[in-house]
C-alpha cells in the first residue's frame, strides 16, 4: 500500500477497514500497532481478530478507526499506548541538488534525535552550519524513509524549515519516496511541508512500543 500511495494511487473510499498484521521494524522488532486512514477507507496494522475490529467501527467505519474509542479500545487489546495522530505526507521528486547547505551531524542527544531513534533505524542526521535547524532521516515501519525538521526558535520565520524540507529528499539513499508525519496543531511544520510540496495522503496513529 505504500507504494500505491507514494505514487499517487487513491484507495476506494468505500468505508473498507482492513486488518493486517502488525507492522515490522527493520531491527526485527514489529510495532504493537499502526492506524492509518484517508478518504473513507483505513487499515488496521496489529495482530488482532479482524472481527472484533468489524465490531469495534461497524457503527460508524469512516470515523470510528481513528476515533479515540476505537483507539484506546485497541490500546488495551495490544496492551500499548497510542501516539500522536499525525497527518501522513509524502515528499515530491528529490531534486538533482539540496538546495541548502547541510553537514552530517552527531547530535544523538538532541530531543528530535532521541525521539527519531526510539521509532527508526538508520538515523542520519544533517543541520546548517550555523547549527539553527537540522533535519532528522530514519527508516520507520516497513522501512519507509522518514524525514523530521527542527529549527531553533531564534531562526524561525525565515523559511528554514521549508527549505529542509525542500532539501531532504535528495538526502535519500536511491531516490526512495520520502514520508513525513506532522501533527494537524503543529501548523508550522505543516505549513513548512505543504510550501516544499508534499503531498497530503492520510493520517495515522502509531502505538508506540
Amino acid at each position: 500500500m505504500l507504494e500505491r500511495l507514494a505514487a499517487g494511487e487513491t484507495p476506494p473510499a468505500d468505508a473498507t477497514v482492513t486488518t493486517v498484521p502488525a507492522p515490522s521494524l527493520l531491527d526485527g522488532r514489529r510495532a504493537p500497532a499502526l492506524v492509518v486512514g484517508g478518504s473513507a477507507w483505513h487499515v488496521v496494522a496489529a495482530d488482532v481478530d479482524p472481527a472484533w475490529v468489524a465490531a469495534q467501527v461497524a457503527h460508524d467505519p469512516v470515523a470510528a478507526p481513528l476515533g479515540a474509542r476505537f483507539l484506546a479500545a485497541l490500546a488495551d487489546r495490544v496492551g500499548a499506548e497510542p501516539g500522536v495522530l499525525d497527518a501522513v505526507l509524502v515528499a515530491p521528486t528529490a531534486p538533482v541538488e539540496r538546495g541548502l547547505e547541510l553537514v552530517e551531524a552527531d547530535v544523538r542527544q538532541h530531543p528530535r534525535v532521541q525521539r527519531a531513534l526510539r521509532h527508526r533505524t538508520d538515523v542520519r542526521v544533517w543541520r546548517t552550519p550555523d547549527g539553527v535547524a537540522l533535519v532528522t532521516l530514519g527508516r520507520g515501519v516497513c522501512g519507509r524513509w522518514e524525514v523530521s525538521l527542527e529549527v531553533d526558535p531564534a531562526a524561525q520565520g525565515r523559511g528554514l524549515g521549508t527549505a529542509l524540507a525542500l532539501a531532504a529528499p535528495a538526502l535519500v539513499p536511491g531516490g526512495a519516496p520520502l514520508w513525513a508525519q506532522v501533527a494537524p496543531a503543529n501548523v508550522a511544520s505543516l505549513r513548512s511541508f505543504l510550501a516544499a510540496g508534499y503531498r497530503p495522503v492520510g493520517a495515522e496513529v502509531l502505538f508506540d512500543s
